[in-house]
């Protein structure tokens, strides 16, 4: 496995399935990531308004490089349905040779 710097998972939720995959193609047609994974019936417990509020989420984990983030993220926040749309960005520590590469090939030159 190659320790990495400049590959990321973007993280994200939509309030539906639908919504999910919207937003998944949207990034995906741009080339702003190699993948991206949808994981149904997340439950979330979160702050919002004074109150504590909880709902039924499809998480979004998204592959991509640092180069492309602030252009996913503007590309995610002109799409998204929420006020405040969930967007972390974590560094990936390491990969594999082989996916690492694909995920480079799959992706947009910046």
């Amino acid at each position: 496995m190659k320790h990495l710097s400049d590959c990321y998972v973007l993280l994200t939720t939509a309030p539906s399935v639908a919504a999910a995959e919207s937003i998944a193609k949207q990034v995906l047609d741009k080339q702003l990531a190699a993948c991206v994974n949808l994981v149904p019936q997340v439950r979330s417990f979160y702050r919002w308004q004074g109150k504590i509020a909880c709902d039924e989420e499809v998480q979004l984990v998204i592959k991509t490089t640092a180069a492309l983030l602030d252009e996913l993220e503007q590309l995610i926040r002109s799409v998204h349905p929420y006020e405040v749309p969930e967007l972390i960005a974590l560094p990936i520590a390491a990969m594999s040779d082989d996916y690492q590469n694909w995920l480079l090939k799959s992706v947009k030159s910046c």
